[in-house]
Parts: C-alpha cells; structure tokens; sequence
C-alpha cells in the first residue's frame, strides 16, 4: 500500500491579466453578449486577422508551471519562496478552491485548509458564537466544537470577553481566536498558509507550540510561511518555489541556503548608488565594497577559522568627523549575528576626506559553515549617512577546527567556539 500522502504531477496554473475570476452576474452575461460582437467588429477595422491566442499570450501570468513533488503520510513539508513565486496558488488548488490549468494532484485523507484567518467570522457575532460558526465552516461537527470549546477558548485567552460581540476585539484578539478554532482542527492532511505572521510575540510563540504538536501527531502538514526560523524549526524537508516553478527540493536547511543565494547572488565587488542605499539623512558617501582573501583575491567565502577583508570605499566632498562604518552579518533568518563596528574595535575616530578607503579583516571566522548576509552602515554623530541592506552573501567553508572531524549541529547556535579542554586524574577537587 502506498504511503504517498500527497502527489502533485506536472501541475500549472494560468491566469489572464485583467480577466474577471468567479461567476459573473446575469447582467454582466447579457452586456458581454450585446458588447462583445462589437468589440470584435472594432479590433478587425485595421485590416489584421483576428488573433485571440496572441492577444492571450501577451496577458497570460503562470503562477505555477510543471510543479512535481511528493509529500508521504506523517510528513512536514515547508513551502518557501518569494512573494509572487506561486505558494499561495499551489495551496488553493491543493484545498480545492481554485482548479490548475494542467497536471493534476492527488490528495489520500481528510484535509483541513487554513489559508485565511478569520474567515467566517461575524462581526455582530459574540466570541462564543463565532467559534460554532468558523469551526462549522471550517469542516468541524457542533459535537466536536463543544467538545473542544473550552481547550480553544483557553488558546486564545479571550475568556474574559467569550460572550461579547466580536466588532469590540481588537484585531489582535480576533486573530487569536480565529487561530484558536483553527488550530483544534484533526484533519489528516494540514494546509497553513502563513498564519504566524499575525498576533503578538507571545501568541506566536504558542502558535508555534501547537504547530509541533500537531506535527509530532503523525499528521502530514503542508506550511508556508516567510518565518524562516519557524520554517526550519518545523519542516525537515522544504519545497522552495521561484517564479512558479520548483527551485529546490530537499533538506530544508539546503532550500533556506538555495532561497538566499536566490534573493540576493554573492559577488565579490559591489558599487553603490542612491538607488542601493538608504539613510534618515542620505548623503552620497558609501561608494562600494570589495570582499578579497588574505592574499587580496576577490572572494565570496571564507573558510571556518580563515580571514576575509572587506575594503570598503567612502567619499565626501566636505570632511566627515566621527564617521562610523558598520558590517553586520546575517542569517538566512534576518538575524544579526556578529558585527564589525568601527566605533567598538577601532581605537580612533574615522575621518573622511575626498576618496577615503577602510580595510577591515575580521580573523579566524567562528561561525557555522553556511551563507550570510552582509548590510553594511555609515553614520557620522547621531546620523545615519548611508544604509545598504543584503548588499551580498558571504559563505563560510566546512572545516575542521577541533581536529576530530564533528561540528557543533546549528540547533546548538551558529557560533563555533575557540575553547581548551583539559582532565585532570587524581588531581585536588578545587
């Protein structure tokens, strides 16, 4: 028997720009058909043969195009990718809202969808009220939404304002119990799509909670989400998406890595323009950046323990007094993890005048091997000159630093420490 949960063959999706989607009403049925001869009487009066497929060709947007994957029974699939790269389309087809142009998909189980929160709730409606209604539309039985009425309430911790109407939430509150009814759904197959990017720091820290949960519960999930962080700390495998196609599929700390290197290339040389640069007060004074290897080689990498210089080239027509340069190091996730900051570990004040270079060589590299991001800052006193955000990547190279082949797993943080051990036998307790 086969314990493929989900198969998706070839599956694309075409939309036409400017196209009305859904049913139309009788009256826009009777104006196409009274208007529509009319138009094609005009589009002919230039003599040209009517060409509807061109005309088609020139507005058509595929959202997905030959999608193939395979998610087996109990499995946590992340869905990756850009704004406009096709996840939302692949889950609507998916939860059967919207049908593909071609291939098909197969689905074995029952499946619970949660693409928009909060939908089915009525404003004029109590907290309590809308629980019955959402969970009802969302598939559940009014046994099991009394069943599970109270572990819900408790989720969103609305029990204080259970009974009054909904329109006095605050959209966090409502978005907490939509969430909540959501979340105590006991499908088979589980489709999020980007529901932790709403509510508070502490409510998605629970949301996250019940996201493992359910996951350790056998059930095969499918989640999309821009929370990187949340996407690795869930998903062992990822399917990252680019332009409607497959881009990667595999471990998700390769689709992350393979997501950044996509959203940004390294390269080893960057010149820099107002257009690339952001400030509270731009002025035009960061000119470009230039990564080279101890023996002043441009490089994109570093090996672990190794050195890399970044050159970086400033310009003011007028002197610049206490200038300070900034290169912050960045995970996949957005996280900044170290810095080379020049007010910190440099022993006196930058001075710009006219064309002014800085070299700074961060030495033996302590971080995990993987891809970074590098922003980089100028600011002279209390402003901020220039900003250039994700201006490259930098790849630290596998290594052996403690000579026994292993390194710390990146569960246990990003940092690769210098440290000395030593046991003592028969040696004095203090």
């Amino acid at each position: 028997m086969s314990n493929v949960a989900i198969r998706v063959e070839n599956l694309s999706k075409k939309f036409i720009l400017g196209e009305r989607l859904g049913f139309k009403t009788f009256r826009e049925t009777l104006q196409d058909a009274l208007i529509g001869p009319l138009r094609r009487i005009i589009r002919g009066w230039d003599g040209e043969p009517l060409q509807e497929e061109k005309i088609d060709t020139n507005r058509q947007l595929w959202a997905l195009k030959d999608v193939s994957f395979e998610v087996q029974h109990g499995e946590v699939l992340g869905i990756i990718g850009p704004n406009g790269a096709g996840k939302s389309t692949l889950l609507k087809i998916l939860s059967r809202i919207t049908e593909p142009t071609g291939g098909y998909a197969e689905i074995h189980g029952r499946v619970g969808s949660l693409l928009e929160v909060g939908t089915g709730f009525h404003p004029e409606l109590t907290g309590r009220e809308n629980v019955y209604l959402n969970g009802s539309i969302l598939g559940m039985s009014k046994a099991e939404i009394r069943r599970k009425f109270d572990d819900i309430v408790s989720f969103a911790g609305v029990e204080k304002f259970i009974d009054t109407p909904v329109k006095r939430y605050s959209s966090g509150m409502q978005v907490r119990l939509a969430f909540a009814v959501a979340a105590h759904l006991d499908p088979e197959i589980l489709i999020i799509d980007e529901v932790l990017a709403v509510g508070d720091a502490e409510f998605q820290k629970r949301c996250l909670g019940k996201m493992d949960e359910v996951s350790r519960s056998g059930r095969t999930i499918l989640f999309v989400s821009h929370n990187m962080a949340a996407v690795e700390g869930l998903c062992p495998i990822s399917c990252l998406l680019s332009s409607g196609s497959v881009a990667y599929f595999g471990k998700t700390a390769d689709a992350i890595s393979h997501y950044m290197y996509h959203q940004q290339p390294p390269v080893a040389s960057v010149d820099f323009t107002k257009d690339t640069c952001r400030g509270r007060t731009y002025v035009p004074v960061l000119r470009f950046l230039r990564i080279v290897d101890p023996d002043g080689e441009p490089t994109t990498s570093v090996p672990l323990g190794g050195d890399i210089t970044f050159v970086v080239g400033l310009e003011s027509a007028k002197p610049l007094v206490n200038t300070e340069l900034r290169i912050d190091w960045r995970s996949a996730f957005g996280q900044r993890l170290l810095s080379l900051h020049s007010r910190i570990q440099y022993p006196k004040p930058i001075r710009v005048v006219g064309q002014t270079v800085i070299r700074v060589t961060l030495h033996d590299c302590i971080l995990l091997p993987g891809r970074y991001g590098i922003d980089i800052h100028v600011s002279s006193g209390a402003s901020r000159l220039a900003s250039a955000f994700g201006v490259t990547n930098v790849t630290v190279l596998l290594g052996n630093p403690y000579g026994t082949g292993l390194l710390p797993p990146p569960r246990l943080g990003p940092i690769v420490p210098k440290v000395t051990w030593a046991t003592d036998h028969g040696g004095a307790w203090s």
